[in-house]
């Protein structure tokens, strides 16, 4: 099915991409899928491959232990890219563990740093494991959390929060992009009303780190989290990282002490002391293999820029769109991302039958997008390696299935992993 003439088509965007040179830093089959999901696991950087068999064999094998001498700070120098990132100031990213661990932490350290308030704010959309590691932080410390009720759509506001937030609140936590949705929130407007009544702010950057500008230092920001491995490419289960204000950080005190985090680690100290800086938020010996091998999609998504990438990613998803509501919006497929620029990198389309449909895609079409319970096909645009013709394929593969029925093919309960 051809776009109407006011549309430019794939092959004429493709064209005009400043971006597509990135796409053959990436290992990309050209019989493999048509990938639409880089939301959820980003491609494997070509860069990445040469970088864990020398970490692997030069590093650890030859090297062996003195090899400590270059992996001990690896964390931070990493960080630090990725504080160039998110409008970070130096000495205030590290990796560190998962991002549930990281969240984790740094809502204990929060809480415990005003402690004649007992309130945590997160919103209905939230990522579930953002709830969950909120809650033990509350259980933990018989604390309260108080839900915001986000639209499904247009996510979380600052008039929402300007609702539920008081005196008594002592961290609001949400996230930047909705993994769901997509819709972007307003950091900065949601920060001043968290300092309004003078509360600490905790922000989940995992679907936003790579993908749209952030500007923590600028946005006024407490404390941040995201993953490595959706659109920074760095592999599955790599380390998180975890940001902290300078000014905050010899205020505060993370509940899981290790050694990584003392201020002498090769001291062998009884007692603890925690670092000065940001190593005060690590804890033991951190992953250095799955650590050496985020660094190659990260550094590629610093050398394209994140103007460029977030020009790249309206520009797709803004010919997702239209290629939805020529093709896809008469078939009764819905949509349930913001239409304007308060979207992230993907698209989320909704259809009662939209787990089979998203099994169908992989099964029978080769096209990889996912599924959110219960009716939703996030569609994502990683803009240094997704194509607009991915981006078509992709849309005329939804119509295929949606127009022919062709989920009833897509028989039996299917992977646990939609």
């Amino acid at each position: 099915m051809s776009t109407p003439p006011d549309v430019p088509s794939a092959a004429a965007l493709d064209a005009a991409d400043e971006l597509a040179g990135f796409r053959d830093r990436f290992v990309i089959d050209p019989d493999g899928p048509v990938y639409l999901d880089g939301n959820s696991l980003g491609r494997l950087p070509v860069a990445t491959v040469e970088a864990t068999r020398r970490v692997v064999e030069d590093e650890w094998g030859a090297g062996l232990v003195t090899s400590w001498d270059h992996w001990f700070d690896l964390p931070q120098r990493v960080g630090a890219v990725i504080a160039g990132l998110v409008g970070a100031p130096d000495g205030s990213v590290t990796l560190a563990d998962s991002t549930t661990v990281d969240l984790f932490k740094l809502a204990a350290a929060a809480t415990d740093a005003l402690p004649a308030r007992r309130v945590i704010v997160t919103d209905s959309g939230n990522f579930p494991t953002d709830r969950y590691a909120l809650e033990g932080v509350a259980r933990a410390r018989d604390l309260t959390v108080r839900v915001v009720d986000a639209d499904p759509v247009a996510g979380v506001t600052a008039d929402a929060v300007a609702d539920v937030v008081d005196d008594d609140v002592a961290l609001v936590s949400f996230s930047h992009v909705s993994y769901r949705s997509g819709a972007i929130a307003d950091m900065a407007v949601i920060g001043e009303v968290a300092r309004s009544v003078g509360a600490l702010t905790l922000w989940d950057l995992s679907h936003a780190v790579g993908s749209v500008p952030v500007d923590l230092d600028g946005a006024g920001a407490d404390l941040a989290v995201g993953c490595t491995y959706k659109y920074l490419n760095g592999g599955p289960g790599a380390p998180a990282f975890l940001f902290v204000r300078p000014a905050l950080q010899g205020a505060l005190t993370q509940p899981i002490w290790g050694w990584f985090a003392h201020e002498s680690p090769f001291d062998f100290d009884p007692d603890f002391r925690p670092a000065r800086g940001i190593e005060r938020f690590l804890v033991g010996t951190p992953p250095i293999l799955s650590t050496a091998a985020a660094v190659a999609g990260i550094e590629i998504t610093a050398e394209a820029g994140i103007d460029a990438i977030r020009r790249k990613s309206l520009a797709a998803t803004g010919f997702l769109l239209e290629r939805y509501d020529e093709v896809l919006a008469p078939l009764g497929v819905g949509l349930a991302s913001p239409r304007d620029e308060r979207r992230g990198s993907h698209v989320a389309l909704t259809h009662p039958e939209g787990l089979a449909i998203s099994r169908w895609l992989r099964s029978e079409a080769n096209v990889v997008v996912d599924f959110r319970a219960p009716d939703t096909i996030r569609v994502a645009v990683a803009p240094l390696y997704t194509s607009f013709a991915e981006v078509d394929a992709g849309v005329e593969a939804i119509r295929r299935a949606v127009e022919g029925r062709c989920w009833e093919e897509a028989t039996g309960a299917g992977s646990p992993v939609t």
